[in-house]
């Protein structure tokens, strides 16, 4: 099967690092790919003006995306300051709809920032208000609902913990092993990012810690690389596990099933 897909996360690079695999072994496969990130990591540099920052990053994205075949969106937010409202909920759901996506994954709801954690609930309500016809998406939108909610997915939470250190399991597990080193490449298009964390995080060796925790998350399911999910399963959100009949082997399970 092929289809589109639409990972919203907050800053340029996010989606590379937690689901930049995933992407990949569904482009290889057909489908469309869509990056979208809450904002253009205006925050993130030591020595640049959020202008100037804001700029390097959208050619970043760009790049990156391109790799994939794949479009990147920015919803209009700002570094520090993503925030659940009317007019972030309105950009995202606009997107949906014009993007049409049949998969959306976004970051974990618990996470170490909150601008990762309120991506995530605006994602969750794109998916919800998009296939309704009265949802307010602003005067400007002329796009039409979408006909059905998407399948939704967190990404695993950085460094697989909440904000108390406590491990969040993952039900999924995508096999990434033979992409690892494509999405090096994706992630290595986010050059600006390596001097930023070195200096705000004091963590160097940007492509080898990506590396190290898809090792430690594929340990999980005993596959040498892996990225993990959990799908939303609440009311009214599609329950078929999408990814599962589009990756085949490469999906790896311990979900259970509602009776």
């Amino acid at each position: 099967m092929s289809g589109v897909v639409l990972s919203i996360m907050a800053h340029p690079d996010d989606a590379e690092i937690l689901c930049g695999g995933t992407l990949l072994l569904l482009a290889k496969r057909g489908w469309t790919v869509h990056i979208a990130t809450a904002t253009e990591g205006d925050c993130g540099s030591p020595d640049r003006s959020p202008e100037e920052i804001a700029a390097v990053r959208r050619k970043e994205a760009k790049r990156s995306a391109a790799l994939l075949r794949g479009t990147w969106h920015w919803l209009g937010l700002r570094d520090l300051e993503v925030i659940y409202d009317r007019a972030a909920i309105r950009s995202a759901t606009r997107l949906l709809r014009r993007v049409r996506p049949d998969v959306v994954i976004t970051h974990s709801p618990s996470d170490y920032m909150i601008d990762h954690e309120e991506t995530a609930k605006i994602a969750r309500a794109a998916c919800f208000n998009a296939p309704i016809p009265n949802a307010p998406v602003g005067s400007a939108a002329s796009e039409r609902p979408i006909e059905t909610i998407p399948a939704l997915y967190y990404a695993d939470p950085v460094e697989g913990l909440d904000p108390f250190g406590i491990p969040l399991l993952p039900s999924i597990a995508i096999d990434t092993s033979e992409v690892i080193d494509e999405k090096a490449e994706l992630l290595a298009c986010h050059a600006s990012q390596r001097e930023w964390l070195r200096a705000h995080h004091g963590i160097d060796e940007y492509l080898e810690r990506m590396k190290d925790w898809g090792r430690e998350r594929g340990r999980t399911f005993g596959l040498a690389y892996a990225e993990g999910f959990r799908q939303h399963l609440g009311h009214a959100y599609p329950r078929e596990d999408v990814l599962a009949r589009a990756l085949g082997p490469l999906h790896h399970s311990n979900r259970r099933e509602a009776p």
